[in-house]
């Protein structure tokens, strides 16, 4: 697992009620038993530490966020686009 894919584990942990050791990139989310208060301060976290803003809408961005590795590559895209591309507003 690359660096961004250890830090979201990471982050991962730190706001789990019953923290893991096995969790890969292939890992669902569903599996983690993630509560929708501590997956808002994960998004927050990930959003801090990589310098990026995620666009989550829960009823249409459910399908980006199925696996930890899902939320790894949402999070290189959006790096690779740049804070201005990710957090730009008109």
């Amino acid at each position: 697992m690359d660096e961004v894919g250890t830090k979201i584990v990471e982050i991962l942990k730190k706001h789990m009620k019953e923290p893991r050791d096995d969790i890969s990139l292939s890992t669902p989310l569903t599996d983690l038993k993630i509560e929708s208060l501590d997956l808002a301060m994960i998004v927050f976290d990930i959003e801090d530490t990589f310098g990026i803003e995620i666009p989550y809408n829960a009823n249409e961005d459910v399908e980006d966020f199925k696996t930890v590795g899902s939320v790894v590559d949402r999070v290189k895209d959006l790096m690779a686009k740049g804070p201005a591309a990710a957090g730009a507003k008109a």
